[in-house]
């Protein structure tokens, strides 16, 4: 069965495995999570369930949002993501997912946004290569090059690689490795790094790798 879950990424740690072997690890506070909405192929032309993370008081939900937390019956939530899973038949709107669906050893893909690192050059953002500093080169050498438009095609095609604002982007880590499973105060160690700084928001569901 496929499973998912929204979470608060907590830090890095460090644990030891059976052979003593040190395993850097990503501290994920997994839920505890709200069955929001279930979408089906009749309703919705496909298979997907919203849930909810983080309680937020009712003053701060629009009216739109409030109405639609009042239909589930659930108190309103912070966070909505959806997951599309294979079948929701087991799942009920405003059950409680808590990190214990997922367990030590389960392969998964975190989802999170990166890191803002600010206005970036063509080298930082996109490796690109200088120019060689020997002879004639000017003050140009870390500058993004000619555009290539003279009198045709007189534009700059798009997708061209120049400077602009870096990070801040959606990020998937796939086929991460569940190292320890804290049922009890929902936390999910997970084998290396997870995108995305101290307390950002990040999904969690079963990876298609494994």
């Amino acid at each position: 069965m496929q499973k998912g879950i929204i979470g608060k990424k907590l830090g890095m740690t460090q644990l030891f495995d059976e052979s003593g072997k040190v395993v850097p690890v990503t501290v994920i506070e997994a839920g505890p999570c709200t069955v929001v909405q279930k979408k089906t192929v009749e309703s919705d032309g496909y298979v997907a369930v919203q849930l909810g993370y983080g309680d937020v008081s009712a003053k701060h939900v629009s009216k739109p949002a409030a109405g639609h937390f009042a239909k589930a019956n659930v108190a309103p939530k912070k966070i909505l993501r959806e997951f599309r899973l294979e079948s929701i038949d087991e799942m009920n709107i405003g059950d409680i997912l808590k990190a214990d669906v997922f367990a030590a050893g389960d392969h998964i893909d975190v989802v999170g946004t990166s890191k803002g690192k600010g206005y970036a050059g063509t080298i930082k953002r996109w490796n690109g290569h200088r120019l060689r500093e020997s002879h004639g080169t000017g003050p140009v050498a870390r500058h993004a090059g000619s555009m290539g438009s003279c009198s045709t095609p007189s534009r700059v095609f798009k997708g061209k690689k120049l400077p602009g604002h870096m990070g801040c982007e959606r990020v998937t880590i796939q086929n991460l490795i569940v190292v320890k499973v804290d049922a009890e105060n929902n936390l999910i160690a997970v084998k290396g790094a997870v995108p995305g700084p101290k307390g950002s928001v990040v999904c969690i569901s079963d990876s298609v790798k494994a």
